[in-house]
């Protein structure tokens, strides 16, 4: 059991409906020494990959980005979503489902901090269905940048998201991957990653 595994199983909260509440340290209340473990060992997995881009999406994704944005000495751009008058000139935008807040969001990222000359890799804290995932991954198609790979720090490995994304030949780094949760009993079982995904 890894790091990341470890203290989900220790401080993680299986709910009704397939949530897990990991608020106490990665999506409300955040610990930054678990987000250098994170970018460090993301790091680690995209050895000798050239990134000059982290792309995430407000807001659960920003702290974990930043964090990891320094172990790849590069500029974390993040996909808004509502518009604002801050934004000025040309756009990418995607429309995504979220899985936690069950409505659709149009994501926004201005031109001006994506392009052709990117390589870009993608960090979010959650992988369920992968519909904020493809809206990124559509943004990076768009802006004509190359895809590098993506970092997930959990993914629910009972929903499709995962699968659908590695089908489609992205290279995803899950540091945790759930196989199953139970809410009445609050158990957690993680899939192997030693084994092929």
């Amino acid at each position: 059991m890894n790091f990341l595994e470890e203290r989900i199983q220790r401080d993680g909260i299986v709910k009704e409906g397939n949530v897990l509440k990991v608020d106490t340290f990665l999506n409300h209340q955040m610990d930054i020494r678990l987000f250098r473990q994170m970018g460090e060992e993301w790091k680690r997995r995209f050895e000798g990959v050239y990134v000059n881009k982290i792309l995430t999406i407000e807001a659960s994704g920003i702290g974990i980005a930043c964090i990891a944005s320094e172990y790849f000495d590069a500029p974390v751009v993040f996909a808004k979503k509502s518009q604002s008058i801050n934004i000025d000139g040309g756009m990418y935008v995607a429309e995504v489902e979220s899985f936690t807040h069950k409505c659709r969001n149009q994501v926004i990222v201005s031109k001006k901090f994506l392009g052709p000359d990117d390589h870009v890799l993608i960090i979010d804290d959650f992988l369920a269905n992968g519909c904020a995932l493809q809206g990124l991954i559509s943004i990076v198609s768009q802006a004509g940048a190359v895809l590098e790979g993506i970092g997930i720090a959990i993914e629910k490995g009972f929903q499709p998201g995962g699968r659908t994304i590695r089908n489609l030949g992205y290279r995803l780094e899950s540091l945790a991957i759930v196989e199953s949760m139970d809410a009445a009993t609050g158990k957690i079982c993680f899939r192997d990653q030693s084994q092929p995904v």
